[in-house]
């Protein structure tokens, strides 16, 4: 399997990718879309896997800030897509896995993601709200634990707190509902 960086002439690919993995799911593709376009989202950093030439997984960290505070570099995660032929072999592990590792190299503070606990856990994500970052929008009590953070650089929990706000196109409720 071969993951690099998109480029802007993969827009075509990336979104196959998306609509494979989140058929059900059409709002997913149109924000992927939404926030490759979006200067509020930038810089972003955008992953497809493939396998024998083909794109099998994609993977998306955008842009966020913190409410309040200022010179913190974070990121979202949103969203993580595989094909159902490609899925449960370890692709979005590997998204997952570069895409922290380049971020980390990048001076990313913190990442973000609302998902699964015992998924994003096994990465080092832990519950957000717990050591201070509120989600963008409210997230109903028996699912709080899906909203997680990564924390890149230790020192930076001596001053980071507050809520996350993302991009103009993640910036929506119906992102937040569960």
């Amino acid at each position: 399997m071969l993951i690099r960086e998109t480029h802007s002439n993969d827009l075509e690919m990336i979104l196959a990718v998306e609509k494979a993995a989140f058929e059900i799911e059409p709002i997913v593709v149109n924000l992927v879309s939404e926030l490759l376009n979006d200067p509020s989202a930038q810089p972003t950093l955008s992953l497809l896997a493939f396998q024998n030439n083909n794109p099998i997984g994609h993977i998306l960290f955008s842009r966020v800030k913190l409410e309040n505070v200022s010179l913190i570099s974070a990121s979202i995660l949103a969203p993580l897509a595989v094909i159902p032929s490609s899925q449960n072999q370890g692709v979005g592990s590997q998204l997952v896995q570069t895409g922290l590792d380049i971020l980390s190299r990048l001076e990313t503070a913190l990442v973000f993601v609302l998902g699964s606990p015992a998924y994003y856990a096994r990465f080092g994500f832990q519950p957000a709200q717990i050591l201070g970052f509120d989600p963008t929008y409210p997230i109903l009590d028996k699912n709080i634990d899906a909203w997680m953070v990564k924390i890149l650089k230790p020192n930076v929990m001596n001053y980071a707190k507050g809520k996350v706000i993302c991009a103009n196109a993640l910036n929506k409720p119906e992102y937040w509902i569960e």
